[in-house]
């Protein structure tokens, strides 16, 4: 049996005429057809529906149905599960014991959008599309360039460059005019090695990811927001306190000082810093997995290893300048490996005793 599927993906024919679908039958495609006209006669659609009784007609040598399926305007993804929906009815409306086929009539290129959804219910036998003669290339035209400027991916690539390019004759007149020819080329170049970069790291997706983490944080009241932002101001000032460490060092020896040097005031003078920014962020993380009920005994060892990891760098670090001697270099070295053991096996201890997740009360 052939079923003559005519597609309206955009349902004018539902909201125009007010008519119920799917419709089947020759006789309620034509009435359906006779209102859509008098509704709306410039609509194309007229045209699918008088085109798919024509392609009946024509069908002499089996059984034919014909049939009018419509989607919902607005949303392709919404009128294709629309459509298949439709579909599931009418197949299942059709009385007989052949296998069924369908041929599918159309006004253009969005329409056909649809086909794979078509065809994962009953065979294809073909397409038929029905436009103006006229308009036919350019409609194909249309849909093709609307395509691409949906598609996210497909605009990044092409229009992006194309307006890089497009900014070098502006910002020439604007180098002419301030006396600076060469500054044209180095910011185009500035701009497209900034894109390439930005499109082989990714930076857009992992932008939208970290703003959507830092929307969902504010209004979830994470209080890790809170402390990464606390960290991160920590972790600036202890840059700028190491970097000031390495020049008071210069300033104060008179030498040129070596690479182990230079690291190692770096990170003496930035270290009671850095380790404020690793205690306070991993209390934040602390705080939102109890208040998740995802807190475990084991959660607090974070900043106990950190404060550990901050004594043992602190004696290598004044060791190395001299600020201390071999002695204070054993003590932090055995007094971070302690409290290292006494925070694990403390946890350990409460985690058999209470149990391995806290959950808020």
């Amino acid at each position: 049996m052939l079923l003559v599927l005519c597609v309206d993906l955009d349902d004018d024919l539902g909201r125009k005429t007010g008519v119920d679908t799917p419709v089947v039958g020759r006789d309620a495609v034509e009435a359906a057809a006779v209102e859509l006209a008098t509704a709306d006669p410039e609509d194309s659609d007229v045209n699918v529906l008088f085109e798919g009784l024509h392609v009946a007609d024509r069908v002499t040598d089996e059984s034919v149905e014909v049939a009018a399926v419509t989607g919902v305007d607005g949303s392709d993804v919404a009128a294709n599960r629309a459509v298949g929906e439709e579909l599931d009815e009418v197949l299942a409306g059709l009385v007989t014991g052949e296998d069924v086929r369908a041929v599918v009539v159309t006004d253009g290129a969005q329409d056909e959008s649809v086909l794979p959804v078509i065809r994962s219910r009953v065979p294809i036998d073909g397409v038929q599309r029905v436009v103006v003669r006229q308009a036919q290339d350019l409609e194909s035209m249309y849909y093709t360039i609307k395509q691409v400027l949906d598609d996210p991916e497909t605009r990044g690539t092409i229009l992006i460059p194309m307006g890089i390019v497009l900014l070098i004759y502006p910002l020439s007149l604007l180098a002419e005019r301030l006396d600076m020819p060469g500054a044209v080329f180095g910011v185009t170049s500035a701009l497209i090695g900034f894109y390439l970069l930005s499109r082989g790291l990714a930076l857009g997706e992992r932008l939208d990811s970290f703003v959507d983490r830092i929307r969902e944080g504010l209004y979830a009241g994470r209080v890790s927001l809170v402390t990464y932002f606390v960290a991160g101001l920590l972790l600036m000032i202890g840059g700028f306190t190491g970097v000031q460490t390495v020049q008071d060092l210069q300033a104060g020896t008179g030498d040129a000082l070596t690479v182990i040097e230079v690291i190692a005031a770096m990170v003496y003078g930035s270290l009671r810093w850095f380790a404020a920014a690793g205690v306070t962020s991993s209390f934040g993380r602390v705080v939102d997995g109890y208040i998740d009920g995802e807190f475990e005994w084991r959660h607090l060892n974070a900043p106990v290893y950190v404060l550990a990891i901050a004594f043992v760098l602190h004696g290598v670090t004044s060791f190395v300048l001299a600020y201390g001697d071999l002695s204070y270099l054993a003590f932090t070295l055995t007094g971070a490996t302690l409290l290292g053991l006494a925070s694990t096996f403390a946890l350990a201890l409460a985690e058999s005793r209470f149990g391995g997740r806290v959950n808020p009360t």
